[in-house]
């Protein structure tokens, strides 16, 4: 149950600043940030949380969160019409992640019973 509890927290955190992002910088819609945020997530924590985390540590996961999220949403601008992108949005969005997975793992790392 505790492992629910941490998907949803990355999910909101996921969702907030990628609501920052594309939505207040660029006006893109709703639905694409929130299927965004879905798979942002679900890469961050499969890649960042389960591998990279317990092998590299905090800052070197965090930083690669960052980037994964932001490939995840160029991906999304080239295979999605109605959904765009621009630098300085991927930038902002990477560092958002970042930061916010920092202290997400902070978190993950104190309770012993969220994976990893």
């Amino acid at each position: 149950m505790r492992t629910g509890m941490a998907l949803l927290i990355k999910f909101i955190l996921t969702f907030v600043a990628a609501f920052i992002a594309f939505d207040l910088l660029l006006n893109n819609d709703i639905f694409w940030i929130l299927l965004l945020s879905l798979v942002a997530m679900l890469i961050n924590y499969l890649i960042g949380d389960l591998m990279v985390l317990p092998a590299k540590g905090n800052m070197i996961a965090s930083i690669g969160d960052g980037l994964l999220a932001a490939i995840t949403a160029y991906i999304f601008d080239l295979l999605i019409p109605a959904f765009t992108t621009s630098w300085s949005t991927l930038l902002w969005f990477a560092i958002l992640i970042g930061i916010a997975e920092y202290f997400f793992h902070l978190y993950l790392k104190k309770d012993e019973k969220v994976a990893p």
